[in-house]
């Protein structure tokens, strides 16, 4: 049965490449949470900027329609009136 680690003694630059790999791990998983909390952030605008065009293309849709009907009212009217 081998000891492994710093406890069963030898030279400490044995193991000194783990723990620059644990600080790369680490680096990158900040790394990695920081681009996620930027997406998200991104995700949020855009969801926003959808809202406001659909609330304009809606608007858009309804003062079409108005005018239509406006239109048509007109037509009656003046039909009635002749």
């Amino acid at each position: 049965m081998s000891l492994r680690g710093k406890e069963a003694g030898g030279s400490r630059y044995l193991y000194d490449s783990f723990d620059a790999a644990q600080a790369r791990i680490d680096a990158n998983e900040r790394v990695a949470e920081e681009r996620w909390s930027g997406l998200e952030y991104r995700l949020g605008q855009i969801e926003g900027t959808l809202d406001r065009l659909e609330r304009r293309i809606w608007l858009g849709v309804y003062g079409v329609a108005a005018f239509l009907l406006a239109q048509g009212a007109e037509a009656v009217l003046n039909a009635a009136m002749r």
